[in-house]
């Protein structure tokens, strides 16, 4: 554990073996090994809404287990049009490069969740609402997300002083990732658990549009 920290501190401060430069150097593992690391942590704490019995606890290992799994099946949906789009634009070449970026990303983005979830944990301790509690949940994840992209931009500038095409690459990863991160999230539910409902790890019901549904908890 402190080896992993060890690393996510100089990963975060984009030094040693983690800086930009370095990147054709660096052991690409350790980027998905903290993401493996470090964004269970925030979905266990996100599963922690209303223990009011011992089969609740299941729902923390359940939220557990499919934060990692979220993040790299949004991964995974979104390289396919990625690397054809960077093949078109000529940059082929560098598109390991830009996957050790994207994976900084998320490896970012795991670290900041982490850090974030005694704030969630808090907030349970605050409000019993489900709603409220899916909305503060919503919230973190926008945070942490934020977090994960200022992070890939700053893998991205080496790739992006060589070929400022890489710029419009870095924006279409950034729009692609929210767009499809969202409806997975929707997909993979429940990570919180409604407590008048049982604990399962899928949601039993027709597959539905995850922006209506925030559409209506923040208007309805």
């Amino acid at each position: 554990m402190r080896t992993a920290l060890a690393h996510a501190d100089l990963f975060l401060r984009g030094d040693g073996p983690f800086l930009p430069e370095r990147a054709a150097s660096r052991p690409g593992w350790w980027l998905p090994l903290m993401v493996v690391a470090f964004s269970p942590i925030y979905g266990a704490f996100m599963g922690s809404f209303d223990l009011s019995s011992a089969g609740r606890l299941l729902m923390m290992a359940y939220s557990g287990v499919k934060v990692p799994l979220l993040l790299f099946a949004t991964t995974a949906l979104c390289l396919p049009g990625f690397f054809v789009l960077n093949t078109v634009l000529g940059l082929r070449d560098d598109f390991c490069e830009a996957m050790q970026a994207v994976l900084a990303g998320q490896a970012g983005l795991s670290i900041a969740l982490a850090s974030l979830a005694p704030l969630t944990r808090f907030w349970y301790f605050s409000c019993d609402s489900y709603r409220a509690a899916l909305l503060f949940n919503a919230g973190m994840f926008t945070v942490a997300t934020v977090a994960g992209q200022i992070t890939m931009l700053r893998y991205y500038r080496p790739l992006i002083r060589r070929k400022r095409r890489h710029r419009l690459m870095l924006m279409v990863w950034v729009g692609l990732y929210a767009f499809v991160g969202m409806q997975m999230g929707w997909m993979f539910r429940p990570f919180i658990g409604d407590p008048r409902a049982p604990v399962a790890f899928f949601r039993q019901e027709p597959f539905s549009n995850a922006y209506v549904v925030i559409a209506r908890l923040i208007f309805g």
